[in-house]
């Protein structure tokens, strides 16, 4: 039998958290391995994050082109071509795929495409692919196989009428008209993009509101948005009773006793996610479970010895950069660097127009918890750079201790929200109150003085509201 290549890592999974792992440790001079089942960058970078930007620009600058008068230019018989608005999405993952390979190779990570599998504690294999049937031995093991899309139960994809985010990435058919089933960030982020060239959609979401995660105020004024660009939002709605027919879909909305139906050429499920654990563990090898995730401790080790685990594989909150801290954290930890750290504060982006962003409690949380809670808000219609760029929809809010000044969450819906939120991120991990944001002067004019003036809100300060 030939001799096994050991290594000191192994990384099963090459999206945010694997790629991420596997880079840090070949910085600390560790030897490592990567195995990947498609391409480098995981779902997030070849269907998910990257690609779906790609689509929400595309959209976002043809509005802004339909606009155009009022900005005194003329740009008459704006059109678009869906099949190459998706071909320029293609082809930014694929640029961006490359380069996170060419990381690797940089760091001296040895890269093997195909499915990994853990045989046992210091050994794994390659079960599809052209490696298939390769054996290495690993001091260590990171398991980041990620999670995929939710299927809504008894509804067969088929790529055409039936589909999830990742088989309308792949379409270049835009539709006449969607369902789509579920009002959180991927939900929202397709409802905007659709609707923006032209597809009739209907939003569904099961909860009271749209983005049910973020502060009920921002999605309240995200679902008046959403109303008069013309997406129609039900929302305390179940979709039932799916008629998939050869050029169109029926589905029933049940709203308590009220029971109606919509009929569409193509429903888009975004119920969320589930773990990606499906060959990745031999049938000997059972770590602990928590509600189908893997479970980890404070160092990201499972409960078998020498295997850890980071992403979305260990659950919410499903976020790329969560996934590449946690990843980067585990590592550092294994390896004697520094003490891993668990993640508890992180911004939560999602990239409709106008976008939305957050960090730490919302509102509601945090009186929830009993706190003495003091809001600070400054609205976009009062930001000179927010009138000049015609970007005047949304708001900063930030939600604060009555009598400290600390920070306990950031809630920022508008144009930039997505960039802006960083500020009240570090400002959270920092420490800093709002009586810091607000003696950091701001440069005028820029979208960021709406973050400095929520601050001076909370404290009865603004100057222009």
């Amino acid at each position: 039998m030939a001799e096994l290549t050991e290594y000191d890592l192994i990384v099963v999974g090459g999206g945010p958290a694997g790629y991420a792992g596997a880079i840090r440790a070949g910085q600390l001079g560790k030897k490592v391995a990567c195995i990947e089942m498609e391409r480098a960058g995981g779902t997030c970078l070849n269907w998910g994050c990257i690609p779906t930007k790609a689509l929400l620009k595309s959209a976002d600058l043809y509005q802004k082109m339909k606009k155009a008068e009022a900005f005194g230019l003329s740009a008459t018989g704006v059109s678009f071509d869906i099949g190459k608005v998706m071909e320029r999405s293609r082809t930014v993952a694929g640029q961006m795929a490359k380069g996170v390979e060419f990381l690797l190779r940089k760091n001296k990570v040895d890269y093997f495409v195909g499915a990994g599998q853990v045989n046992a504690p210091g050994m794994v294999s390659i079960t599809q692919g052209e490696h298939k049937g390769k054996f290495f031995k690993t001091k260590n093991i990171l398991l980041a196989t990620g999670c995929k899309m939710r299927r809504i139960p008894g509804l067969e994809l088929d790529g055409t009428r039936v589909m999830t985010s990742r088989e309308a990435l792949g379409s270049k058919v835009l539709p006449k008209s969607v369902v789509i089933v579920g009002a959180g960030a991927i939900g929202v982020e397709f409802a905007y993009f659709y609707n923006a060239f032209g597809t009739h959609v209907t939003l569904v979401e099961m909860l009271g509101q749209i983005l049910p995660v973020e502060d009920e105020e921002v999605s309240k004024t995200l679902l008046r948005s959403f109303e008069k660009q013309g997406i129609k939002v039900h929302l305390n709605t179940k979709c039932e009773n799916f008629q998939v027919g050869k050029d169109s879909v029926k589905v029933d909305l049940v709203s308590g006793e009220s029971r109606s139906s919509v009929e569409a050429e193509v429903v888009l499920s975004a119920i969320g996610v589930v773990a990606n654990l499906e060959g990745a563990l031999a049938p000997a090898v059972k770590p602990e479970l928590d509600r189908n995730y893997l479970k980890v401790g404070p160092d990201y080790q499972t409960t078998i010895p020498g295997i850890y685990a980071a992403g979305d594989i260990i659950g919410p909150p499903w976020l790329a950069h969560v996934a590449t801290f946690e990843a980067i954290s585990a590592v550092n930890g294994m390896f004697g660097y520094s003490k891993p750290v668990r993640v508890t504060k992180f911004p939560g982006c999602t990239y409709c127009q106008p976008q939305v962003a957050s960090t730490g409690l919302t509102e509601k949380a945090a009186r929830d918890k009993g706190l003495n809670v003091k809001v600070g808000k400054f609205p976009f219609t009062a930001s000179g750079k927010a009138v000049a760029s015609a970007d005047t929809e949304g708001f900063v809010k930030v939600v604060t201790d009555a009598k400290t000044g600390e920070i306990y969450g950031a809630h920022i819906i508008g144009s930039e929200a997505t960039e802006l939120i960083a500020e009240y991120g570090l400002a959270i991990e920092l420490e800093a109150s709002v009586e810091e944001i607000h003696q950091t002067i701001h440069a005028h004019p820029t979208l960021s003085e709406a973050v400095m003036e929520a601050a001076a809100a909370s404290l009865d300060s603004a100057i222009h509201i």
